[in-house]
């Protein structure tokens, strides 16, 4: 392969990586109504975003058992640039499903959603390194 091949190889790799979805990783939900938190593993699903709860904590911040592991929290979610998300995510604390608006800051996403009118705030989520 010849150096100019080899150099535009390096700088398309670069731009891939470069243009990676900040949403992607693992986050640390804020506590619900019940003082329970998770950490939810964000993903590819398709052309879309989706979490799945992979651990669960009690209020003592210890992990616990939870029906929930293994349940996408977040679905159908895309970037609307700015970081802004919009979709899906559903509340294990209330068993319900809102549209959801998630805004990323940083290495900060302040979760929201509404469902029939009716408006509340998931809390701020943390990325985990």
């Amino acid at each position: 392969m010849n150096k100019f091949a080899l150099a535009a190889a390096a700088v398309l790799m670069g731009a891939g990586m470069a243009a990676a979805e900040p949403l992607l990783g693992m986050w640390r939900t804020a506590a619900d109504d019940n003082g329970n938190s998770g950490l939810i593993k964000v993903e590819n699903c398709g052309a879309k975003l989706c979490g799945t709860l992979v651990k669960a904590y009690g209020p003592n911040g210890k992990e616990i058992k939870s029906d929930n592991i293994g349940r996408k929290l977040i679905s159908e979610t895309v970037n609307k640039g700015g970081g802004e998300y919009r979709g899906k995510v559903y509340s294990p604390d209330r068993g319900k499903t809102y549209k959801s608006k998630l805004q990323l800051s940083g290495d900060t996403l302040q979760v929201n959603g509404c469902v029939m009118g009716i408006c509340r705030s998931g809390g701020t989520w943390k990325k985990v390194k």
